[in-house]
């Protein structure tokens, strides 16, 4: 098992689990939301192959767009 915190939350998760592994969890729409892992953005075809490890800070948010 893994600690990592969701948006300041802490959550344990089981390890080897991937960053797009806790978005499916959620109740939001995988791509509705960004990510950031660490303070370092996360796109959401990068996702599968960011692995999460123990104290890693994931926020998500959604991006606004405009101009």
């Amino acid at each position: 098992m893994i600690n990592v915190t969701l948006n300041g939350v802490p959550q344990e998760l089981s390890s080897g689990q991937t960053l797009a592994d806790l978005i499916a969890q959620l109740d939001a729409p995988p791509q509705a939301l960004a990510t950031a892992v660490n303070g370092e953005f996360v796109s959401r075809d990068a996702r599968a192959d960011r692995q999460l490890h123990d104290g890693d800070a994931v926020f998500t948010f959604q991006p606004i767009t405009g101009g």
